[in-house]
């Protein structure tokens, strides 16, 4: 791929989704977008590049171009001290909240979900504190910009060694091995899944088709792929849908450092609104 057409689709890659694309990372761009040349039977990169740049390709392949380019790392229980902290301090402290107010469900919105792991594994968690407090019901709005990858997830099935980090006592209650004992693939219960509404969401967008009253945001480990102006832009946005008290998880990696947004720490990469 010649520079001046690399220069071109990182351009549009970091206009469109936010990530940055710099030199070093040519080979492995042109690596990853061999599969939508093979996939459109074309002969080359070059001919692709023609295609998005000199005809009317680009529209027509956005969705296609961002589902190869961008990076889908995902765990069960990634980071457990969150999870730690979503079990013995934020979700007993809404429960306690819904006690003596109204009953509405419990919202999280897991904003770069990939396969849903996180999702998943948010899910298992609002489940434990239900069993703990049965009149606690919860909805888990799991979101990425890529296509592929949520329609792994809403199928909630993934290689049986991905769940190791789940908890003995939850792999029993949630997830389901295959009659086929063979078989390496496992499945979230049908329970699980129910909890789960799975959608396609570009954090660039102007604005965020979510509901504005969410108890919780995970948002990990994606604003490291955004230059700080995209970050605040993003951060704002996903503040915007945090009701008051709500709760903010970034990566472990991520800061605020140097934001002016109305949220103050609550622990180690979490954040409450204010």
């Amino acid at each position: 791929m010649g520079a001046r057409d690399f220069q071109r689709l990182a351009a549009f890659i970091h206009d469109y989704s936010g990530i940055k694309v710099p030199p070093s990372k040519s080979t492995m761009i042109e690596g990853r977008l061999r599969k939508r040349v093979r996939a459109l039977g074309m002969r080359s990169l070059d001919e692709y590049c023609k295609y998005l740049f000199n005809g009317q390709g680009l529209a027509a392949e956005e969705v296609h171009l961002i589902d190869v380019v961008t990076t889908n790392k995902t765990e069960f229980f990634r980071e457990p001290e969150h999870f730690r902290i979503l079990t013995e301090s934020v979700l007993p402290q809404i429960a306690a909240e819904r006690r003596i107010s109204v009953r509405a469900p419990v919202k999280v919105w897991s904003a770069a979900a990939s396969t849903g792991a996180e999702a998943y594994t948010i899910a298992m968690v609002l489940a434990e504190q239900q069993r703990r407090t049965p009149e606690l019901s919860g909805v888990v709005y799991a979101t990425d910009i890529c296509t592929e990858v949520l329609g792994t997830a809403q199928g909630g099935i993934f290689p049986q060694e991905m769940v190791a980090p789940v908890p003995a006592e939850m792999r029993t209650r949630y997830v389901m091995r295959a009659k086929d004992r063979s078989s390496r693939l496992v499945r979230m219960v049908p329970e699980l899944r129910a909890m789960v509404q799975f959608g396609r969401l570009n954090l660039m967008d102007a604005s965020y088709a979510m509901e504005r009253d969410l108890d919780i945001v995970f948002c990990r480990n994606v604003l490291i792929y955004f230059d700080k102006p995209t970050q605040l832009a993003v951060l704002r946005r996903l503040c915007d849908h945090l009701r008051p008290g709500g709760w903010l998880f970034l990566g472990h990696s991520e800061t605020l450092s140097g934001f002016d947004l109305p949220v103050r720490p609550a622990g180690t990469a979490v954040y409450r609104r204010s």
